[in-house]
């Protein structure tokens, strides 16, 4: 009320409340106050009374730009504007004497904008804004002063950001003349780049989005004459905040204010082409603009420089070790620009800080030293600028490196080990770094040949992987991939001889070594060797083929003590299909050195072993990954034979391959799915050449046509299990595919379920009047049934599937014919699936089968009453109450099954009796049911009979 009182009263009627309200709110310590909404409140009322304070007039002496032409502002790099900026004097302003309260509201004004809520700020920075335009020039000058103490380094982020809203406000309406602008632009770069380390985070965001505010006020407010000196420094930050920040809104608000300083200045470099490239929608990729736009960018050299040093100076020491990594891949990048500022400047500005104290700086410091000791190497090949001191092998990098830096890549690694830094949480940095750095110095051909840092690597290396149950795993995946990596890149540029050979000693220890460690007892060593040896290069394999197949064989078997180690029996996998593409083809070649007629049968009964992994843990079915694996590295296979020696693959592996993927194209998980998906499409419309046997080729190629194997999306269940369905009309796919979708018609998923059983259901309906087909069907559904009996992993929701299919009327063409084998054979194994079982959802789905069997005509009725009479008395009540009211249902549905006297009667004691009572009592009851609908009554089998 006081604030409406004080915005819409007359000023001469407010001024004598004026001082009384202000010294009531100062007395209150709103600062203080946890209440955001009445902290803002107070702020307005604040600025209100201020303005009561002073005459409604706006400041002479506030800052007019003169033309405001867009085109105009565009053409001044070409001429001077002819209009000139004006600070009016102000000569005729009516004197009058500034009360002392103005001073008390601008200080609590001044404290808003340190506020911990950035409303309360906001509102703060607009009452500065409305009084200082009511001020004279001296007093708003000093009002400008004590905005800058918002910035320095012992304020809070909170004062920052407070303070950049605040001069945005002033250079808006133009009450910070030209000047304050010397002063003010250091701040605003420094605020551009603001980023303060608290805990495992950072804050500071607001306050660059703030700052980018700040400079899009100054482009609409300021003459390009007024800013021209300051363009340079100005058009740099931006560019570096809207490509380089971290936070998307950074990004985009530095891209809008460097395209208004564009638009409303004219005289950034290269405005128009930066803002083309770096516009709203760009600059919202971060990877995009670090690793592409930078690029371009810095093609313009006003930009490169200061752009190099801002990821030196700011980001390869960040706390985001994602930021980290991109910056330095951003310097390999930028490397081609500017190579001798990288080689002489950057690179002994890095070397230091690669051995230095903090862990994040020292983090990026490597790999920057890995990347552009990398793009240096590149560019020298390009340019070809060194010479040829052996035959392939260029060493032409080291034109770029005097010998000082040379010795500070060798010492980094001896300086780490020498310090335990490879050690503890800091460990799972400095590892992966390392390596990173010992990969991209291989590939640089850096002039370490017998040098005793390799044997300084290769012991990184080997004890990387050997820590790899050590560290946590998030940082494990890392770890092991840098130190594959590097193990590669090492071995073919320093294990190599003139011959092109091994050494015979150190290849026979290498290999041993890791062979050896196949058959530790922690999975992580496994799967770090696995890995290794797949990374090795030809010339190491030489002779060992089997050996190191041998190795990986025992990996990826299942036993009983490993039976948990997927991961080991996934990377396994994948090792295999590396080796061999490593080894290459040769049909009669001698089996230790290349993938030929003695060993591929021997290969692809390794890889089709793991399409049988179902192994569940606490994890879920982790089996899935050796599954991926195994499929993918089948198609590796496969296409790395038909393109060298088609002559390897006979029908029956094509078979077996086909079968398996069309079986996981079928199941229930969608990322798996579609991965079989993709083998499988992958494998049928290969033609460089044909692969060949694929069973029913012609009639794959019709259900997948070529034309729409890009556009199936094999996730949606909608699409896919309309096209999959189709293979069971197959025979050769017909078992494999029923048995994937088995699993997935009696899953849990709902779209899985509701999709898959509708494509069943659809399939059936097809061949509903087609004995022949059904017979097949059948026997088929039969056959899956009885291989996995009491593997619950397929039986329980087979017999979900069977209740859905018995409901849907699928095997109605078999109801008519008195005891149809299919229904006895049914039977029996649902006999056999649930004896002495103990699993309720098991039990619970049998019932629901046999009520669906009833409709069977025959022998098959009385036999499947007595079953469910028999659960009636089941020891679980649970199973006891599901039975009564499922046979219930059933007698509604299936009416005929009972003398039509007898009905009601039967009816009564299901419905009325209480299933939870004592089994003596219930079994009196069930009798009495056997009874009336002339079943056999089941006897009590004694203990010892038993």
């Amino acid at each position: 009320m006081q604030a409406q009182l004080f915005k819409h009263g007359k000023r001469d009627d407010c001024l004598p409340y004026a001082s009384t309200v202000l010294e009531c709110l100062d007395n209150c310590k709103l600062s203080e106050s946890n209440q955001t909404l009445l902290r803002k409140l107070a702020v307005k009322l604040v600025q209100r009374l201020g303005l009561t304070f002073l005459k409604p007039k706006v400041a002479k002496w506030r800052y007019q730009r003169g033309c405001r032409s867009l085109a105009a502002n565009l053409q001044f790099s070409a001429q001077v504007p002819v209009v000139q900026n004006l600070v009016i004097a102000a000569a005729d302003e009516e004197e009058y004497d500034i009360p002392g309260e103005v001073e008390n509201v601008i200080e609590q004004l001044l404290i808003g904008l340190k506020d911990k809520d950035t409303i309360v700020r906001w509102s703060a920075a607009k009452g500065i804004g409305r009084i200082t335009g009511r001020l004279p020039k001296e007093l708003a000058d000093d009002v400008v002063g004590s905005l800058l103490d918002c910035f320095s380094f012992q304020e809070t982020d909170n004062s920052w950001h407070g303070g950049c809203l605040a001069l945005a406000e002033l250079g808006r309406r133009g009450l910070l003349l030209p000047s304050r602008i010397a002063d003010v632009v250091p701040v605003i770069l420094k605020a551009l780049t603001y980023d303060e380390k608290r805990g495992a985070c950072s804050v500071g965001s607001n306050v660059r989005d703030a700052a980018c505010y700040v400079c899009w006020a100054f482009a609409r407010a300021y003459d390009p004459l007024e800013l021209k000196p300051f363009v340079n420094q100005i058009s740099s930050a931006l560019v570096i905040a809207a490509v380089f920040d971290r936070d998307i809104n950074c990004r985009r608000a530095a891209s809008a204010a460097f395209q208004e300083n564009v638009g409303r200045q004219g005289t950034f470099p290269h405005g128009i082409d930066i803002v083309t490239a770096a516009d709203y929608f760009a600059v919202g990729n971060r990877v995009n603009c670090f690793l592409n736009i930078s690029v371009y960018i810095a093609s313009f050299p006003e930009y490169t420089q200061s752009m190099i040093d801002h990821l030196v100076n700011t980001k390869i020491n960040h706390w985001d070790g994602v930021i980290r990594e991109l910056s330095t891949k951003a310097l390999h990048n930028l490397t081609p620009q500017v190579p001798e500022y990288m080689t002489n400047v950057v690179l002994p500005r890095l070397l230091p800080l690669a051995v230095g104290t903090d862990l994040h700086t020292r983090h990026g410091a490597i790999l920057a030293c890995a990347e552009i000791t990398h793009a240096l190497y590149k560019l020298a090949a390009e340019n070809n600028r060194g010479p040829e001191l052996r035959k392939g092998n260029k060493r032409s990098v080291t034109n770029y490196f005097s010998e000082k830096s040379l010795e500070g890549l060798k010492q980094i690694h001896l300086e780490l080990c020498s310090r335990q830094l490879y050690r503890g949480l800091g460990g799972e940095l400095m590892r992966p770094a390392v390596c990173t750095l010992i990969e991209k110095l291989s590939l640089s051909k850096m002039p370490f040949r017998e040098d005793p840092i390799i044997d300084g690597w290769q012991w990184l290396i080997n004890d990387s992987l050997r820590s790899l149950p050590l560290v946590s795993s998030t940082a494990r995946r890392q770890i092991k991939e840098a130190a594959v990596s590097a193990l590669a890149a090492l071995c073919n540029e320093y294990y190599i001889n003139e011959q092109r050979e091994a050494n015979p000693a150190l290849q026979g220890e290498l290999l041993q070594q890791y062979i050896s460690e196949l058959q530790n007892t922690e999975e992580m060593i496994r799967c770090g060797f696995s890995l290794a040896l797949g990374a090795l290069p030809r010339f190491l394999l030489k002779g060992k083929l089997q050996q190191v197949l041998e190795g990986l064989k025992k990996v990826i078997c299942i036993s009983h003590k490993d039976v948990s180690f997927a991961e080991s029996r996934r990377d396994g996998l994948k090792a295999t299909a590396k080796v061999c593409q490593t080894v290459g083809v040769k049909r009669n070649g001698p089996q230790d050195e290349f993938v030929c007629k003695d060993n591929v049968i021997q290969i692809y009964t390794m890889l089709l072993n793991g399409m049988s992994d179902y192994t569940t843990d606490s994890r879920g079915d982790v089996g899935a990954w050796v599954r991926e694996a195994a499929m993918t590295s089948l198609m590796e296979v496969t296409l790395l034979l038909v393109q060298n020696e088609p002559e390897l693959l006979d029908a029956n592996i094509c078979k077996q391959i086909m079968c398996c993927v069309a079986q996981q194209s079928a199941e229930k998980i969608d990322r798996f799915r579609a991965h079989a998906g993709s083998v499988f499409l992958s494998l049928l419309n290969f033609d460089n050449p044909t692969i060949p046997h694929i069973p029913h080729r012609e009639e794959l190629e019709r259900i997948f046509p070529r034309s729409e194997a890009v556009t199936l999306n094999w996730n949606a269940p909608s699409q896919a299990f309309p096209r999959i369905t189709q293979l069971l009309g197959l025979p050769t796919y017909q078992y494999y595919v029923l048995l994937g979708l088995t699993v997935s018609v009696g899953g849990l998923t709902e779209t899985t379920v509701r999709y898959s059983a509708q494509s069943l259901f659809d399939y059936m309906k097809k061949i509903q009047n087609d004995l022949g087909a059904m017979n097949n069907f059948c026997e088929t559904l039969l056959q899956v049934f009885e291989d996995n009996l009491l593997n619950d992993r397929v039986s329980v929701p087979l017999l979900k599937m069977l209740d859905q299919m018995l409901a849907n009327g699928c095997f109605d063409i078999f109801t008519a014919e008195e005891n149809h084998p299919f229904s006895l054979k049914l039977l029996t194994l649902c006999k056999e699936e649930i004896k002495k079982s103990k699993d309720i959802q098991k039990l619970r789905s049998s019932i629901a089968v046999f009520c669906g069997m009833i409709q069977f005509q025959g022998d098959m009725r009385k036999k499947v009453l007595f079953q469910l009479f028999l659960l009636l008395c089941h020891p679980f009540p649970v199973i006891r109450k599901t039975t009564a009211s499922q046979v219930y249902e059933m007698l509604i549905t299936y009416s005929d099954i009972v003398d039509p006297d007898i009905l009601d009667e039967v009816m009564t004691v299901l419905s009325d009796t209480n299933w939870d009572a004592e089994l003596p009592l219930l079994r009196e009851k069930r009798n009495y049911l056997c009874d009336l609908m002339k079943v056999p009554k089941p006897q009590l089998v004694s203990k010892s009979a038993a």
